[in-house]
């Protein structure tokens, strides 16, 4: 309600101040009619009955049809509304004035192309801001419009073009972005199967953003794909260098690289490179299970108590639980089961993943956020019950 009232003072504002320069000018029965008008428009705000003001505000913009801002105020107030339908009446009317001025039109246009965008009429709005732009009128704001339209298209070549057209503009670093729309068409590519052309995405992305995690990700699916595991190799554990938070993502294709290459020890001192440089419970599961299988399983289960020792992890005491579970019996074994039900039923519940700017959590990695839409944000999960 608060933010309808923040909404609707605007439309009240400029219907005050065109009855007030209309008053110098009229009657004054004229004038008290209109001032009567504008200040129960205000009462019904003040008493939070929004509905009754929108009547009120409504009905002195039909008497007063030149009051070109109150009329922008107005659509723009049932645009939020989700009244787009008559936000896009009202800014459709004003656009058909003869006697507009260059910017109140261009306001107008502007106001239309985002009616047809809350609409879903991408096409509509999409020409309308290609307008402006070619008007240089509202630069910025029609290209943030197209850049949001042709992304939901999938339309990334122009989502690039409209990009860098940005970065030109405000001076607004957008390399990182651009490198992901590049991914995008790497990703399309690589399913298609058109490996010459993915290649060529993956390597423009990693022209703008070095540090890619997901292009490097993408080269490495790419060189599998064409069987040269040393080169897949090569991609993934550049994926360590530009960003280590992602290294859950690349344990399982770097292990069928180097199982494939038939060098599993390579993999287990990659492996304890990285438990190392940091603590993510993925690289220390990853490597017990080799341990457990080469060196034994209380060689892995001291391991594994070590590094819980020094970062506690519910994924690390699951596997812990797991272990003693197999070889435990009677009540003892019942003990292990009952924790054993408790630790995987809380990591069935627990997202995942996290954006670092809105807060969304899931359980797959999005490259742009579901929620707030941004790139680059998501990763994984770090703590006693993540990474």
């Amino acid at each position: 309600m608060l933010e309808l009232l923040w909404l609707l003072l605007p439309v009240a504002a400029a219907s005050g101040w065109f009855a007030a320069r209309r008053s110098r000018a009229r009657a004054p029965a004229r004038t008290a009619g209109l001032s009567s008008d504008y200040f129960k428009g205000l009462n019904y705000l003040l008493n939070e009955q929004p509905d009754k003001a929108i009547e009120v505000f409504v009905r002195m913009v039909e008497v007063d049809g030149e009051t070109v801002e109150t009329h922008l105020a107005l659509g723009n107030l049932f645009r939020r509304r989700g009244e787009v339908d008559r936000a896009i009446r009202i800014h459709q009317n004003l656009i058909a004035r003869p006697t507009l001025s260059r910017e109140q039109r261009t306001q107008a246009l502007l106001e239309l192309g985002e009616d047809y965008m809350k609409a879903g009429l991408f096409d509509r709005a999409e020409n309308l801001f290609l307008e402006l732009i070619e008007l240089n009128a509202h630069t910025e704001r029609a290209l943030r419009h197209l850049l949001d339209i042709y992304q939901q298209e999938q339309d990334w070549e122009q989502a690039i073009a409209m990009a860098r057209r940005l970065q030109e503009l405000t001076g607004t670093r957008m390399h990182d972005v651009i490198a992901q729309y590049y991914c995008e068409m790497a990703d399309r590519a690589l399913k298609e199967r058109d490996t010459s052309q993915a290649q060529q995405h993956i390597k423009r992305a990693l022209s703008f953003d070095r540090d890619c995690v997901r292009a490097s990700m993408l080269q490495g699916e790419l060189e599998l794909q064409h069987g040269d595991c040393k080169a897949a190799v090569r991609a993934y554990r550049r994926v360590v260098d530009q960003d280590i938070e992602y290294i859950s993502e690349i344990i399982a294709p770097l292990r069928r690289c180097y199982l494939d290459m038939g060098n599993r020890p390579a993999f287990m001192a990659f492996l304890r490179e990285i438990v190392q440089r940091c603590d993510a419970i993925s690289p220390m599961l990853a490597l017990v299970a080799e341990v457990r299988d080469q060196e034994g399983e209380d060689r892995a289960g001291d391991l594994m108590v070590e590094h819980l020792r020094r970062r506690p992890s519910v994924r690390g005491l699951n596997w812990l639980i797991e272990q003693n579970l197999a070889h435990s019996t009677g009540e003892a074994r019942d003990d292990m089961r009952i924790l054993h039900d408790l630790t995987t039923q809380l990591l069935q519940d627990k997202a995942v993943y996290a954006c670092h700017q809105c807060g969304f959590t899931g359980k797959q990695l999005h490259w742009q956020c579901p929620s707030c839409k941004s790139w680059n944000t998501i990763k994984p999960i770090q703590g006693v019950v993540g990474e």
